[in-house]
């Protein structure tokens, strides 16, 4: 049903721009106007496609009585870089912070003026995610000692999660191994994949989204992203941030696929200057010669491939 909507939907562009060349000297200046603002939002409708780069908190920030507390300053410090996120709530004691980079550790504080500070340590943020952090700051009127208060988050269990989804971080990445060095050993994780295979689809039925833009294969002749002819990575696995994988999302923004939704990101810097090295080595010993105890012919094979 999707395929048949964008179906027609191309049609009437195209049709639509075929009217406009050709009955321009025709068109009144009323017809004229009109027809600029369906283009507008059938443009506007194209770029609402585009996939999530980044993650948000949200919440509230109470007192000990439970009474919102207005105007509070609520801060997140992006550990690695120093980049610091600020805001303050709202009538409701709500607060947001949008558009915060993946990964982690982040430092998020909440601080109002007779109330004691309240800070949330070492959270990371998977990609798409959207937070939620609840504040309760108590009065300064009541002398207390020192109290530390460190919160810890499930990654799995999670209200804010919206249908099947795997997240793959880059802690994931350097610690498991890869034979090909390429993303689809990852996605492994995900209990419906086999490759670039997901739920029985083929992989031409993916939508792959590389920090936001669409990374599909446009020929479509043999694999789902470029590069596969040459049997090359479209991007540096060392490059990769984190990588999402939504196999049901509950989500009208995600689009264009019956497999999967492949979201990746791709490293951003830190004050912090470093460094990533690999080599791939294979021959023949690594080949099996025999097949239910008969000799096969095994060929010269030498595969050697480094680079940093």
């Amino acid at each position: 049903m999707v395929l048949f909507l964008k179906f027609l939907f191309y049609i009437y562009k195209d049709l639509t721009l075929y009217y406009f060349i050709f009955n321009f000297h025709a068109m009144s200046l009323k017809n004229l106007h009109t027809l600029l603002v369906v283009l507008f939002v059938m443009a506007s409708t194209t770029h609402s496609f585009a996939q999530v780069t980044t993650s948000s908190i949200t919440g509230i920030v109470t007192d000990d009585s439970g009474e919102v507390l207005i105007g509070a300053t609520v801060v997140a410090t992006h550990t690695p870089s120093g980049t610091v996120y600020g805001t303050t709530t709202r009538d409701d004691g709500r607060f947001t912070l949008p558009n915060l980079r993946v990964g982690g550790p982040y430092t998020v504080e909440a601080s109002y003026v007779g109330f004691e500070n309240q800070k949330f340590e070492e959270i990371q943020l998977q990609l798409a995610q959207k937070l939620n952090i609840e504040f309760v700051l108590k009065s300064t009127a009541v002398e207390l000692g020192g109290v530390v208060i460190t919160g810890k988050l499930d990654p799995i269990l999670n209200s804010e999660r919206t249908g099947a989804e795997t997240n793959i971080d880059r802690q994931t990445i350097e610690r498991l191994p890869t034979i090909s060095r390429a993303a689809r050993d990852y996605y492994r994780l995900t209990p419906s994949a086999d490759g670039n295979s997901f739920g029985g689809r083929n992989n031409k039925m993916n939508n792959f989204t590389l920090d936001g833009s669409i990374f599909n294969n446009p020929f479509g002749l043999d694999a789902a992203t470029p590069g596969s002819q040459s049997d090359a990575q479209p991007v540096s696995l060392d490059a990769i941030e984190q990588v999402q994988v939504n196999i049901a999302p509950y989500d009208v923004t995600q689009a264009g696929f019956t497999g999967a939704a492949v979201n990746a990101v791709t490293k951003s810097g830190t004050n912090e200057f470093t460094g990533t090295v690999f080599g791939f080595f294979r021959n023949d010993g690594m080949t099996g010669s025999k097949i239910s105890g008969e000799d096969i012919f095994v060929p010269n094979l030498q595969h050697f491939q480094t680079g940093f």
